[in-house]
């Protein structure tokens, strides 16, 4: 079910998935290449399914099989000032930023191509699935630039330091099984299968508790980012607002009476 009309991105509900939203990068005549309209509606959308009771799991992906997301358009930067660029920037930003902010999980299936802001995009990620052909990369040092919208930090906390490093001062692209491989690719599913053994993947988790889900993203975000002792202050923080939920009480409930929890989020 699609929820509102963009230029660039569709927004669609899947209707037989209780719980599970598609954001698609449809920009297929450039390789799904994020430019302003597309980073502003990007924002948008995040912003009003941050507020939306039935998410559960964002799946990100882009149109097509070719690619998931090339990285800036260039073409759109010909000529663009130095003004104009810094506050496209800015947008761009945002774009990581409310994904990794996002309350709920969220999937990138990657399609095809990552490169560049497109990497950056699936790194933002909190779990990573893709196709056998997809190739991910961070170029940006091949054009006198460095990633500017998290690859560096990402990466370097997913991968080993030194592979991380080789990635950036390269700029090579590794396959989706090499990313595997790195633990920077949770699953490698054939172009056919991608999405469905991604929904599926969505479904396990959008059976669980939401609160627990919202606790769990921020217990590990917030914490992998400080000490273990302030981590474990947050983790207690969370776990103390789950043990004195409802949902708590009702999945105790449905697990003695042998049923499904109806979670409620409170």
């Amino acid at each position: 079910m699609l929820l509102k009309t963009y230029e660039t991105i569709k927004v669609e509900k899947a209707e037989q998935h209780k719980g599970i939203t598609f954001l698609t990068l449809n920009r297929p005549e450039s390789m799904n290449a994020l430019n302003t309209k597309m980073a502003l509606e990007i924002i948008e959308a995040l912003e009003e399914l941050k507020y939306d009771e039935n998410v559960r799991v964002l799946i990100l992906t882009g149109t097509g099989t070719k690619s998931f997301c090339v990285g800036a358009d260039l073409k759109e930067r010909n000529g663009m000032s130095q003004k104009d660029w810094k506050r496209q920037h800015d947008y761009f930003e945002q774009v990581t930023e409310k994904i990794r902010e996002f309350p709920y999980p969220v999937i990138g299936a990657v399609n095809g191509y990552a490169l560049g802001g497109g990497l950056e995009i699936a790194l933002s990620c909190d779990i990573r699935t893709a196709a056998p052909h997809a190739a991910l990369g961070l170029p940006e040092a091949k054009l006198g630039l460095i990633p500017g919208i998290g690859g560096t930090q990402l990466l370097s906390r997913i991968l080993p330091i030194g592979l991380a490093k080789e990635m950036l001062f390269t700029g090579k692209r590794i396959t989706a099984e090499e990313g595997k491989q790195f633990a920077l690719i949770n699953h490698v599913f054939s172009s056919e299968a991608l999405l469905e053994e991604t929904v599926k993947l969505a479904e396990t988790i959008a059976a669980n508790a939401p609160l627990s889900l919202k606790s769990l993203k921020r217990a590990v975000n917030k914490g992998t980012e400080t000490d273990l002792a302030t981590g474990l202050v947050i983790e207690l923080e969370a776990y103390y607002k789950c043990a004195n939920s409802e949902d708590r009480l009702e999945g105790i409930y449905a697990f003695n009476e042998k049923r499904s929890p109806e979670w409620k989020g409170k």
